[in-house]
């Protein structure tokens, strides 16, 4: 009790002593179908939950695994994928009835393939779910037939299509990490397919090698020989925390065949290590979500391979963010070689080891050993330091979105310099595209690759084809990894910072790098325009000279008249700024819209030219024009423009429209405050501007009228019109009327009510019948039947019209209760 005290005050100080993290914003925004950002999707209704990809060497093949299926998609093309073949692969009807009477949902009762790899040159070795019960079989990668009839697949692939697994083939053999039964309980870490003098091989599971294990990732590291498997699981050395997740690396060696006594058929090199994704003075991010290997570039040796991993946290602090960390094989290497710790068998609490070192556990070639060393090394095989990110610093902090998968790619330069570009794939459904560098990570662009959150089980990247392939539950979505066509100019070019593309001086356009020698503008780490682009190029506007505005927008307005000029974004990481010629532009004449708009209203004092600028990294360029002049003629909306901001104003049209800021009410409360005191003429309208765009498929924008309204509607209408002076002969004749028909329906109700009293006052009250009532005489029994018809005849009398009081019953019974004037 008093250790988890202790844990919690840590975990409160760590949480107040964590750094600000900047907060990542993508520079620019590609919502989905968008015409600055080709995708290419691929779907069939037949088809569902491609989940499970494998390209092929020269990525023209595209390999899923799906629902019931294997499918074969021809990717070569740029504009389609077209699908070549197809393998069904579904359980029989009986095999779904078992499924369901074990107590399964009848929609995770299918076939979902879940192990997809080459085994060959001609074949693919697939594993599936197969309604709870895993089914292997060898698939022409040709013609996606079976060359045999599936097999048992326990070990190989999970039962539940929901659990994570890893699998990985080299040389013919497959290596997986998996669940070994139905329940879930059994976590295995196994080698399949051996051949020749070579057994199979798995976890001893007497000493808990795995705990509750999720199974992530695995990488073959061909100068070691070595398999390393990722994966979470709960760290049991730490006994004072309930459920503390971890995140792991292991290895096993290729050679390895199991011990002669100790550890037959059980793997001798197993050993296990933290991957810690933790900075200074902050907590760690424990929980692994997706990691993928970066090999070394060429000529540069085997332990500079990195591995990129995504984690999050299990702390609320924490909640929400996602952290990227980069790990060095050198490190990993380093930790399998140093101390480890020790179980003890009697408490199952883990120390660190004190006694002499009988033997290297992870070491390869200990197939041999003794039965002392293998007894050391069964219980010796969790190291005991952690492997920690490179220069004990996370590579990047996302607190505003949550990732999910990665993939990375080291791509050179235009300066020959190499940088990594990771691939971030978010649950929201964006593609991040960010570039690593020694100021930290900066995200280039992030691409909307399906509109709503959907299982996201594989993410492949194709360096050949230069494209990148996200496997959903409703198909398959490519995306290119280039964009460069985009940037229009040297600066957006540059601005970027993306290694993927270079301003050619020469053609004057933004290609990509790996497509020409020609040496290209290009600024990756600091994105500066003016040193990088030639001067000539680009006109970066220090001071505003409305002499040598050659174009711009003419607006047309009436004096009094509301005017807001727009100014758009060149991108998120962009602030806008507006000038005009030998004048400031001050806070009482004029409103700084948050969408970087300008509103005011027309006076001769704010009549002239307007010029916006975007500032970004320093750089300063023309977003939009206007020259604002007093109409002359009839109240009419004259709007001229040069035929090249035209040309801009057509490109902004094609571009699809991105959500933006509103436009809030207090605002325009100075100006408000103004009219209601007198200041200005409430005689107001508005002029509805259009800016001028400086990039294409832009995809931000603002507040745009609906069509025959105008801005007046929107903010004249909901504000300055109210300020007039009132007139409420309408609203008082209305509310006349409505009360003399209250009243009228009131008088009415109430007569009504007093009718019906005095009748049920002047009708015979029926006494209740006894047992004695129906002892009459056949003249008794006529006497009523008279009386009412004695009534009847009063009621149409002459005097029947009057007026009843409490005495009405006296005048027209006696005491006896009879009418007068009837025998009885």
């Amino acid at each position: 009790m008093e250790n988890r005290s202790t844990l919690s005050v840590i975990v409160a100080l760590l949480g107040m002593l964590s750094q600000c993290l900047t907060h990542l914003t993508p520079r620019i925004t590609f919502s989905i179908g968008s015409p600055g950002r080709h995708l290419t999707r691929f779907s069939n209704h037949d088809v569902g939950n491609t989940t499970t990809l494998l390209l092929s060497e020269a990525g023209d093949m595209l390999y899923v695994g799906a629902r019931d299926a294997v499918l074969a998609l021809d990717v070569s093309h740029e504009d389609v994928i077209t699908l070549r073949n197809k393998l069904d692969w579904s359980p029989s009807d009986k095999d779904l009835e078992q499924c369901s009477m074990k107590g399964k949902n009848i929609a995770d009762c299918p076939n979902f393939i879940r192990v997809l790899q080459f085994l060959n040159s001609s074949h693919i070795y697939a594993c599936g779910t197969f309604a709870f019960s895993p089914r292997c079989t060898y698939v022409n990668s040709e013609s996606l037939t079976m060359s045999m009839k599936p097999d048992e697949g326990r070990g190989r692939c999970p039962y539940d299509p929901y659990q994570r697994n890893t699998a990985i083939i080299v040389d013919g053999e497959l290596y997986t990490g998996t669940v070994a039964d139905y329940r879930g309980n059994r976590p295995v870490i196994s080698r399949h397919l051996s051949e020749s003098r070579r057994v199979d091989l798995k976890l001893d599971d007497t000493l808990g090698w795995l705990e509750d294990p999720t199974f992530i990732s695995s990488s073959y590291i061909p100068d070691e020989e070595k398999i390393y498997f990722f994966f979470s699981e709960v760290g049991r050395e730490y006994d004072f925390i309930d459920k503390f997740i971890v995140s792991r690396v292991s290895q096993i060696c290729m050679s390895d065949v199991g011990g002669q006594r100790t550890l037959q058929r059980r793997w001798t090199t197993f050993a296990k290590a933290q991957l810690l994704c933790q900075a200074d003075n902050e907590l760690p991010y424990n929980v692994l979500q997706d990691i993928d290997t970066l090999p070394p570039a060429e000529g540069v040796p085997a332990d500079e391979t990195l591995f990129y991993g995504i984690f999050t946290s299990q702390w609320s602090v924490n909640s929400g963010h996602s952290a990227v960390c980069s790990f060095r094989l050198s490190d990993i290497r380093a930790v399998f070689s140093g101390n480890y710790k020790v179980l003890n068998r009697d408490t199952l609490q883990w120390s660190t080891r004190v006694q002499e070192k009988v033997a290297n556990p992870g070491e390869c070639g200990l197939h041999n050993a003794s039965d002392n060393a293998l007894r050391f090394i069964k219980e010796n095989f969790l190291a005991d330091d952690s492997v920690r990110p490179i220069d004990r610093h996370l590579t990047m902090v996302s607190t505003g979105y949550k990732y999910s998968h990665l993939t990375a790619q080291r791509v050179q330069a235009a300066n020959n310099k190499n940088y990594t570009v990771l691939f971030l794939l978010t649950e929201s459904g964006y593609l991040h595209k960010a570039v690593v560098l020694q100021s930290g990570a900066h995200i280039v662009e992030e691409v909307q690759v399906f509109e709503q959150p959907q299982p996201v089980k594989s993410l492949k990247l194709s360096i050949p084809k230069g494209m990148i392939y996200v496997g959903t539950s409703e198909g398959v979505m490519r995306v290119p990894t280039a964009n460069c066509s985009f940037y229009w100019t040297c600066a957006q070019c540059v601005l970027a910072r993306d290694p993927f593309c270079g301003w050619d001086t020469v053609s004057r356009t933004c290609v990509e790098t790996s497509n020409t020698q020609i040496s290209l503008a290009q600024d990756v780490d600091t994105g500066n325009v003016k040193e990088t682009c030639d001067r000539g190029t680009f006109t970066n506007r220090v001071r505003f000279d409305p002499n040598e505005v050659s174009a711009g927008e003419l607006v047309s307005v009436a004096l009094n008249e509301v005017v807001r000029l727009r100014c758009p974004a060149a991108s998120h990481l962009s602030q806008q700024l507006w000038e005009r010629p030998n004048s400031q532009l001050s806070s009482d004449l004029y409103l700084h819209l948050g969408d970087g708009g300008l509103s005011f209203v027309a006076t001769p004092a704010t009549l002239g030219h307007y010029l916006c600028l975007s500032i970004e990294n320093g750089y300063q360029q023309t977003m939009a024009i206007y020259h604002v002049k007093q109409k002359s003629g009839p109240l009419v909306q004259t709007t001229s423009s040069y035929t090249a901001l035209q040309t801009l104003t057509a490109a902004k049209t094609q571009a699809a429209p991105s959500p933006s800021p509103g436009l809030h009410s207090f605002e325009f409360w100075p100006l408000l405050k103004k009219t209601m005191q007198g200041d200005i003429e409430p005689t107001v309208s508005s002029m509805d501007t259009t800016p001028v765009p400086t990039q294409r498929g832009l995809n931000l924008t603002v507040w745009t009228p609906e069509p025959g309204q105008t801005e007046t509607d929107f903010v004249g209408g909901e504000l300055l019109h109210s300020a007039r002076e009132p007139c409420y002969l309408k609203e008082l004749v209305v509310v006349s009327v409505l009360l003399v028909l209250c009243i009228s329906l009131t008088i009415t109700m109430f007569l009504y009510v007093v009718r019906l009293h005095c009748r049920s006052r002047t009708v015979p009250h029926t006494a209740t019948p006894s047992r004695n009532s129906d002892r009459r005489t056949p003249v008794e029994h006529e006497a009523p039947r008279r009386n009412q018809l004695f009534n009847k005849s009063n009621r149409h009398s002459p005097h029947s019209g009057q007026a009843c009081g409490s005495g009405c019953n006296g005048a027209l019974t006696e005491g006896n209760g009879h009418l007068p004037n009837t025998p009885i």
